[in-house]
């Protein structure tokens, strides 16, 4: 199964179920954002007065360490020849996130939280105070490179018709992290990162959905990224307004691109700019809520753009498959097979059935 914070992604890894965009576990980043924050070097801010080039928008939750990373990592990635503004928007985490970037980062913008508002709800709080040309979306649980941002900002400077542009991405391990996607059709949409993905994961309609028939070396179109790092120009957010609450995590993207491309914009894969993804911490925290999330999510994405009864019909083939495994890890706790994982997996899918992805 394939999870998703990122592009449709949750993951069987023989007999754990891990976040595709959370399951890998890599040690680059100081030990994977612990240890000592390193002190930041001088930024390129803008004047209070002059709009930057680059507003850079990170939405947390209970991830402080591997935040207060990626901060540091910033200006570097930035480099001189661009202004840029942060704005942290914290979702009521309970980790001191806001207290520790307010103590290590005085110049950064902090929105604190009273509640949870998902990711799209707390970009949309950064999105509506950002001042910037380009907007980028970034995910807390990364580490930018030296130069990913100015190369992302210098693709869309020489590229007028390109509406949106994302980086390269990595997991911590150093491996690949693939970020590249084509709209999902309705039969992607019924088996992705769902049982039939994780029984036939070779099946080519996967490998088409991730653009794997392209080279990853190459700057290229695609019709969505995975929203751990996107940077949009202003125009694009100015023109098909802000992303979609509706989804509170997950296919936000998704979505987003989709308005931006029917709007007639260019959305462009620049593997020029690397950014390493740590993925999925804040969601691996709360696996339930996570899965609820992101088929809801679906469900939500087909109903917009495949009708009512498509999107119906998906949720009960969703909430069959969840049936599915909470019988198939019921019978395997019955054999004494891993009883104390196998009733966790059961809980947590007793939680997706109740919820009924609405």
């Amino acid at each position: 199964m394939d999870c998703h914070r990122c592009g449709y992604h949750l993951v069987h890894r023989g007999d754990s179920i891990l976040c595709a965009i959370s399951g890998r576990r890599g040690a680059i980043l100081n030990g994977e954002g612990k240890g000592p924050v390193p002190e930041p070097t001088n930024q390129h801010t803008s004047s209070p007065a002059i709009p930057p080039d680059i507003s850079i928008l990170i939405v947390s939750w209970n991830v402080r360490d591997l935040l207060l990373d990626c901060l540091a990592a910033l200006p570097e990635a930035v480099g001189a020849d661009y202004s840029h503004e942060v704005i942290v928007v914290d979702n009521a985490s309970a980790d001191g996130t806001v207290n520790a970037v307010r103590e290590h980062f005085p110049d950064v913008q902090v929105i604190a939280n009273a509640e949870n508002r998902g990711f799209t709800g707390g970009n949309n709080q950064a999105l509506a105070r950002a001042r910037g040309r380009y907007l980028f979306l970034l995910n807390p649980d990364t580490k930018p490179l030296p130069g990913s941002i100015a190369a992302l900002a210098r693709y869309l400077d020489a590229h007028p018709d390109v509406g949106v542009v994302g980086p390269r991405l990595w997991y911590g391990d150093g491996s690949p992290q693939p970020n590249r996607r084509r709209f999902p059709d309705l039969l992607t949409l019924f088996t992705e990162s769902t049982v039939i993905q994780h029984a036939f994961p070779n099946l080519s309609l996967f490998a088409r959905f991730r653009m794997e028939d392209l080279p990853d070396d190459q700057s290229h179109d695609v019709d969505w990224l995975v929203g751990a790092a996107l940077m949009a120009r202003r125009e694009v957010y100015d023109a098909i307004g802000p992303l979609d609450e509706g989804f509170f995590m997950y296919s936000e993207e998704l979505d987003w691109c989709r308005r931006a491309k029917a709007a007639g914009w260019r959305i462009v894969f620049n593997p020029a700019a690397e950014i390493i993804h740590y993925e999925g911490r804040s969601s691996e925290q709360a696996v339930a809520r996570r899965d609820i999330a992101f088929f809801s999510s679906r469900v939500r994405y087909t109903r917009k753009y495949h009708g009512p009864v498509w999107a119906e019909l998906l949720r009960w083939w969703l909430l069959a498959t969840f049936a599915f495994q909470w019988l198939r890890e019921g019978a395997k706790w019955l054999v004494g097979h891993k009883r104390p994982l196998r009733a966790q997996r059961m809980k947590a899918y007793a939680q997706v059935l109740r919820s009924g992805l609405k």
